[in-house]
Parts: C-alpha cells; structure tokens; sequence
C-alpha cells in the first residue's frame, strides 16, 4: 500500500501469460541497495524481540491464544502479531503494553489452522515442501466428499495435513477424478463381461480398472 518491501529472488527469470498474474502480484521496483539489506537483517531482529516480547506479555495477561509470528514493516511503522485461537480473545490490555514497548501501530490478526501452517512452512506426507508455502495464494474447501470421490479411506490420519485439516492437495486431481467417475459403472451396477454378468465391488480410478464378482 505505497509503502516498499525487500524480496527475496528464490527462482530463475521465466516468462508468464500476461493473463496469468493476478491483482495480488506485487511489482519488483529494483534491485536492494547495502543499507536496505542490512535494514532488512536488523527487521528479523527486532520481530524476534517483538515475538519474545508479546509472548510474554500473553502469559502475564493469562490470554487463550497462541502467538504464531511478529512482522514489522520494512519502514517500522507498524508491527503486526498473528495468533491462532479456539475462543474470542479481549486482547485490549496486552495492545496496551504493546503500544507502551514500541514506537509502532499495533495489529493484533488472528488466522486460521492452515494460514498458520503457510507461516510456519513443514513438510508433508509426500516428503516435499507444504503446497502452502510453496505455491498455494488462495485456499480452496476441502470436503471428505472430495476423498470419499477418490476411493480415498476416511482415516484423518492420511487426509489431514499439517494443519489438522484435510490435505489441500485433494483437490488437485478432483476434476480428473470426477471424469472418470462419469465413465466407470459404480458399486453394485450389473455389468455384462466375456465371462457372463457379474456385480461391480471396486473401481480404481486412476487405472480406470473395475473389480467385478461373479
């Protein structure tokens, strides 16, 4: 919002679709002069205080609620605290402490179980890096609708991500899922065979194979 921020370059140059960029990418201004970057490691000094600092103060005030990350501005101005709780939290006492310990505005935001995981980064099931944090910008519903499609077993143990949530990845490949559903006979259907009729037990979907007793 007017205000400039340092970047980090973590890929090679690459052309896009000019359609393809949403409203949510920021332009890159120009390349990082000494004093902006040694600016930038003094920021990631002063949000580990203002972390150590908050985390305290939530301590003493006895709040319900888990300090998840502390971001200043890159002009620190103001100074941000993300928190994840399960209750409401009158939160006004420790923005008045707050306010008392830095020269900054205060927002106290409170995000949900998979923003928190976007934040805190980890590794999936898949032993690669979080979708979230890698190329995910919008979170879309994850339903065990969406699992059950997939012959998935509706154990949260294999569904559910980092987050405690259902893996955002069961998504990716609903479309495909939904293809094949079209045209596969379902459970129990009567199907004529080679062998004579028998009764549809299973489908896999990603053979596009079904399992027929007889």
């Amino acid at each position: 919002q007017g205000t400039l921020d340092l970047g980090k370059v973590t890929g090679v140059p690459m052309e896009l679709d000019e359609k393809l960029p949403g409203d949510d990418i920021l332009p890159v201004e120009r390349l990082a002069n000494d004093k902006e970057i040694e600016r930038g490691k003094l920021k990631k000094v002063k949000e580990k205080e203002a972390y150590d600092l908050c985390l305290e103060l939530i301590g003493k005030h006895e709040l319900d609620m888990n300090l998840i990350d502390a971001v200043f501005t890159f002009d620190g101005k103001k100074v941000t605290f993300f928190f994840t709780s399960d209750n409401r939290v009158d939160f006004r006492e420790l923005v008045k402490d707050l306010v008392s310990s830095f020269r900054a505005r205060i927002e106290l935001r409170q995000i949900g179980s998979r923003d928190q995981a976007k934040l805190v980064g980890g590794i999936g099931m898949c032993g690669r890096e979080l979708c979230c944090c890698t190329f995910l910008n919008k979170f879309a519903p994850v339903t065990l609708r969406t699992a059950r499609d997939q012959g998935m077993s509706l154990n949260p143990g294999k569904l559910n991500g980092a987050c405690g949530r259902l893996m955002c990845c069961l998504q990716f490949e609903k479309e495909a899922y939904a293809d094949a559903r079209k045209r596969l006979p379902k459970n129990g259907k009567k199907v004529r065979t080679p062998d004579g009729v028998g009764v549809v037990t299973d489908a896999n979907y990603i053979a596009e194979k079904v399992t027929v007793k007889f």
